[in-house]
Order: C-alpha cells, then sequence, then structure tokens
C-alpha cells in the first residue's frame, strides 16, 4: 500500500483547488499571489509606500524620490478543524482512496466553503462599516434597486475612476434586480475567470454579479467551537444582532484572502490507538484582509440601518 503520507500531500492540494473553484469568493485568493505563506498560521503581506510627483527642475534634473516595500505579518484568526473516523469494514485498502476523497470533498462542499464564504464576506462589511464605506437602511425594491447600485458603482468611480469592479450580491436580492425593467437596458453578460473555471456572468457596466446564498451574506456570524454545549455538530450560524448584506462592491484586487488546508494527516486502522477504523484529520486556516488604501473604493450596502 502506497505511503499514507503520500496520500495526505495529494488530499491537501486537491482540497485547496476545491475551495478556489467552488466557493463563491474563491476568486480573492487570486490576490494572495505576492504574500508569503510559509505553512503554520502566519503570512506576510506586502506593503508598498512611495514618494509622489514633484516639480520637474531644468538645471538640476529629476527630484529624488523613494520606494519602500515591506511586509505586514498578519495571523490567519480562523483555525478550523475536525477528525473523521472510516470503519475498517466499510473501507479496504482498495477503495480507501476514493471513499477517503469522496468523503472529505462533500464535507469541503457542504460544510468548509459555506463558512469560508461566510466569514469572507463578513470580514468585508464589518471591516467596510468600521471605515464609513458602509450603507444601511435600504430594502431592496424593484423600482429602484438598479439607481441604488448605480449609486454606489458611481461613487467608487467618483473616488477611484472607472476601475473594473466585482459585485458580490446576495441570492435574494438578485432576483430583485433580475425582475427590474429597467435592467435590460445595462445588462450584459461576460466571462468570470475564478482558478481554473470559467464561466459567463451577468454584468453591469461590464462589472460582474456575483450571486452569492443569502445565508452567507450577513454582517456577523458566530463560529461553533464543536465542543460546547449546543455547538457539537460546529458550523456557523448568524449572530443575534447580524444584519443582511444587500450587496458588496469592489475591486477584484481588493480582498485579499488566504486559505490553506494544512496538516491533514491519516492514520490506517493499524496505527489508531482509538477504533478499528482510518483516522483523517482536517485542519483549515484562512482570513482575509484588505489594504487601508484599497477602502475608498469600497462600498456594502446593508438591508437595516447601521447604528
Amino acid at each position: 500500500m502506497a505511503n499514507v503520507l503520500e496520500y495526505a500531500k495529494i488530499f491537501m492540494q486537491e482540497l485547496d483547488k476545491q475551495v478556489v473553484a467552488q466557493a463563491t469568493s474563491g476568486w480573492m485568493e487570486a490576490n494572495a499571489g505576492l504574500v508569503k505563506y510559509n505553512g503554520g498560521n502566519e503570512v506576510k503581506i506586502p506593503v508598498i509606500d512611495m514618494d509622489a510627483l514633484g516639480d520637474y527642475d531644468r538645471a538640476n534634473g529629476f527630484v529624488d524620490g523613494s520606494v519602500n516595500l515591506t511586509y505586514e505579518t498578519k495571523i490567519m484568526t480562523q483555525d478550523r478543524g475536525r477528525t473523521f473516523m472510516l470503519d475498517r469494514m466499510d473501507v479496504d485498502e482498495t477503495n480507501f482512496v476514493a471513499t477517503a476523497a469522496n468523503v472529505m470533498g462533500e464535507f469541503q462542499r457542504t460544510k468548509v466553503i459555506p463558512e469560508i464564504d461566510a466569514y469572507r464576506y463578513s470580514s468585508i462589511a464589518s471591516q467596510a462599516i468600521e471605515k464609513g464605506v458602509a450603507v444601511g437602511g435600504y430594502t431592496p425594491s424593484e423600482t429602484d434597486i438598479l439607481k441604488k447600485l448605480k449609486e454606489d458603482v458611481y461613487a467608487i468611480y467618483d473616488v477611484a475612476g472607472e476601475i473594473p469592479l466585482v459585485i458580490i450580491m446576495n441570492m435574494q436580492v438578485a432576483a430583485i434586480l433580475e425582475n427590474s425593467t429597467e435592467l435590460s437596458k445595462t445588462l450584459s453578460v461576460i466571462d468570470f475567470t475564478q482558478g481554473d473555471i470559467k464561466t459567463s456572468v451577468r454584468a453591469i457596466d461590464n462589472n460582474p454579479i456575483i450571486k452569492v446564498p443569502s445565508a452567507r451574506m450577513k454582517t456577523k456570524y458566530v463560529f461553533y467551537d464543536g465542543k460546547t454545549a449546543g455547538q457539537e455538530a460546529g458550523g456557523f450560524t448568524p449572530a443575534e444582532d447580524a444584519k443582511n448584506i444587500n450587496w458588496i462592491i469592489c475591486p477584484r484586487t481588493a480582498p485579499i484572502a488566504v486559505s490553506k488546508t494544512d496538516n491533514i494527516r491519516i492514520f490506517t486502522p493499524e496505527q489508531n490507538q482509538k477504533a478499528d477504523a482510518w483516522k483523517i484529520d482536517y485542519r483549515k486556516y484562512h482570513d482575509l484582509w484588505i489594504k487601508d488604501n484599497q477602502f475608498k473604493a469600497i462600498r456594502v450596502n446593508i438591508k437595516e440601518a447601521i447604528a
């Protein structure tokens, strides 16, 4: 039988690809290209600071300028995990790989990916509220939703120019938008690439609309620890004071998301001291950051009023 460490390595690579391809927020991970990650829960994000323009001197030439590239160390606050048992009687050596891959793939699709999405969108919303670039108190209506959406888009254009944006929209709000009689005047269909997957999505002013299940579009969540009474099933739920996000508009390059399937361990029934079963330990580190200078190009629209 092949080395179980090799199985773990293969699973880690495939599970990371699955998150990028299937999470509605998977496109944010492309922004982590310059982020340094050497394992564990720390990442280093590059920060560039430089001088602005000065007057050209015809006698002395150019004014000296400086460029400083530094790295900020960030801690991935979301350190999540689970362990699973596959009984020896249900799984033999010949079908372990296929069975384990199916189990872990389903676990990521139904449990991990929705949680990662929910955390990312709530993180963007909470940071936007703190930075004063979120607006609240709008209940979407077919009569004015397109007007409100364009107001937010052009508020960004006004300070940042006509940069490429991504519109992340609550699925229930998207249904209202698509019923708008004004939509056909500005609607187009464009290609949107996420990881190795290219899909056709609707767009406004050539800005793609990414539809997200409403359960993942709240401003705040409680992430269960999996062991406290009432939290044994794990997962997440909206906080009591959570608000509904109508949409998030931001440059595609703004959210820096890192997601690492770290330290998957596989134990054979012979190695497992607790049961005659295969044991799989799964651990996920992830987080999201936005640099301060990016917030001027972000707008978050929330249904309820912001206190």
